[in-house]
């Protein structure tokens, strides 16, 4: 058995999503493509179910369509903020719909949803998505020698490396206030440092360095709770590379 492999999933430890469309097609393709990604499904067919839903239960995060029957996607997190009380207030929220126009992206903004997600969406996209708010596979390490070893050679020239890499990520954390602001200068800055990451074997900050770049693509701003967890990565990583 292959000791670099990550143990295999485990139901307890998988990120419970809430999925509400009208729409049958569209349920099955995103439960389809979540459960492929690795998360729990659930899945809502109107805005009343979605609420109910989002009540009761504690998700970790929610996929909401714009437009539904008994309340869309504006409408179920304004309700939700509005009862303290719910299993599943407080928690990152996309919405979902066929068409984002700048109107709309605006309201959703305003109204506390972390990301936008126009349909037909790519799985790759809906991944960055999700990763990029909820982090990134929990069997993931925080540096893997393996990793490093295979791609620096020998543990001298990836020591060296780590060393470079411990002052980047402090160069980083200064940076990244300024950074989040700038969409395409973040995107940039994230591949970067992947390439970095990888030499080194920092593997939980590569992966979160790959879903913030992946999703900043795509909505083309940088939600707050997007870069709060790339900031806990950073930091984890920065600690992890402290230690003798």
């Amino acid at each position: 058995m292959d000791s670099n492999r990550p143990p295999p999933l485990d139901r307890g430890t998988l990120h419970r999503v809430l999925v509400a469309d009208d729409d049958a097609s569209t349920r099955q393709f995103l439960s389809g493509a979540l459960v492929s990604l690795g998360f729990e499904v659930t899945l809502a067919v109107d805005g009343a179910d979605a609420l109910r839903l989002a009540r009761t239960q504690r998700f970790d995060a929610l996929l909401l369509d714009c437009r539904m029957p008994h309340g869309g996607a504006l409408e179920i997190l304004r309700d939700l903020h509005d009862s303290i009380d719910a299993a599943s207030a407080g928690v990152p929220a996309f919405a979902t719909s066929a068409e984002i126009t700048p109107l709309l992206r605006g309201d959703l903004d305003a109204a506390g949803f972390v990301g936008a997600i126009e349909k037909p969406c790519r799985l790759a996209a809906l991944g960055h998505a999700l990763d990029a708010v909820l982090g990134v596979d929990r069997r993931v390490v925080v540096l893997d020698d393996a990793e490093g070893l295979v791609a620096t050679g020998d543990a001298h020239t990836m020591a060296a490396l780590r060393t470079l890499l411990q002052a980047e990520l402090h160069d980083l954390r200064s940076e990244l206030h300024a950074l989040a602001h700038d969409p395409a200068s973040l995107v940039e800055r994230m591949h970067r440092l992947r390439s970095a990451c990888g030499f080194c074997g920092a593997a939980r900050l590569g992966a979160q360095a790959k879903a913030m770049q992946g999703h900043v693509v795509e909505a083309r701003q940088a939600a707050p709770a997007v870069v709060e967890r790339f900031r806990r990565e950073l930091e984890a990583t920065i600690e992890a590379l402290a230690r003798p």
